[in-house]
């Protein structure tokens, strides 16, 4: 059976209070840094007009239904025919994202610069609680948990005796690395909030692949079935005015 536990006030006091405190200054001071190392790019024009394309690709297949078949037709055509149709690319035209990163040596440093601004103030914080705080019972959810929470909550604590509710030291750091975006949200801004989930994410990938994507937009454009809306309307109408009546 789960003990209860009486947690000291000294450990509100001198672990939890504090470890909140550190992330969120830290998380604010690693956006002011990430934000002096950024380089000032100028957005590549090929870039721009084949992101603006692929949404008015996007928008022609979501309002496909409102414009005439024949209409529909000569848009498709103009976009993803195989001879000069904005949407087409030739295999040869291909471009790699990876290929394209490295070609370019302010990407790749910027990228780099990147990853840093993250990676050392996580370590660096991580060090800093493993060896302070290590041990910790620094607070306890208001509400049960099933056995499936225990390693997520419970990280550096080995007692099975301990209810699944309590978090350890070790688990409230990573629960505020993880869960402060909607605090540096009112912040820094919702554009300017330091999210580590998503930098992780962008770790893993290059960029934006303008290649793969117009040949997607091209290939939803070639299987869309066009179905004309507007003759419909009249029936959609006297149904919806059936409906209020009755």
């Amino acid at each position: 059976m789960a003990e209860d536990l009486v947690l000291d006030t000294a450990i509100r006091d001198w672990v939890l209070i504090p470890l909140s405190v550190v992330m969120v200054l830290i998380g604010i001071l690693r956006y002011f840094v990430s934000k002096l190392m950024r380089s000032s790019q100028v957005p590549d024009a090929k870039i721009v007009k084949e992101g603006q394309l692929i949404v008015r690709a996007r928008n022609l297949r979501a309002s496909a239904n409102f414009i005439p078949a024949k209409s529909f037709r000569a848009r498709r055509f103009y976009y993803s025919n195989e001879e000069n149709g904005l949407l087409f690319v030739p295999k040869g035209q291909a471009q790699n994202a990876q290929a394209q990163m490295f070609s370019d040596p302010n990407m790749a440093m910027d990228m780099m610069k990147k990853n840093l601004s993250m990676i050392i103030p996580q370590t660096l914080t991580f060090a800093w609680v493993n060896f302070f705080f290590s041990g910790f019972v620094a607070a306890k959810i208001p509400f049960p948990l099933t056995q499936r929470f225990r390693s997520m909550l419970q990280n550096g604590i080995d007692l099975s005796t301990v209810d699944v509710s309590y978090v350890s030291s070790r688990s409230w750091y990573f629960l505020n690395l993880f869960g402060l975006r909607g605090l540096f949200s009112l912040i820094l801004g919702e554009e300017n909030a330091t999210d580590d989930t998503q930098r992780m994410m962008q770790m893993s990938g290059f960029g934006f692949d303008p290649t793969r994507s117009l040949g997607a937009e091209k290939d939803g454009l070639d299987i869309i079935q066009h179905d004309w809306a507007l003759p419909k309307f009249e029936q959609h109408a006297e149904s919806v005015l059936q409906k209020l009546v009755h």
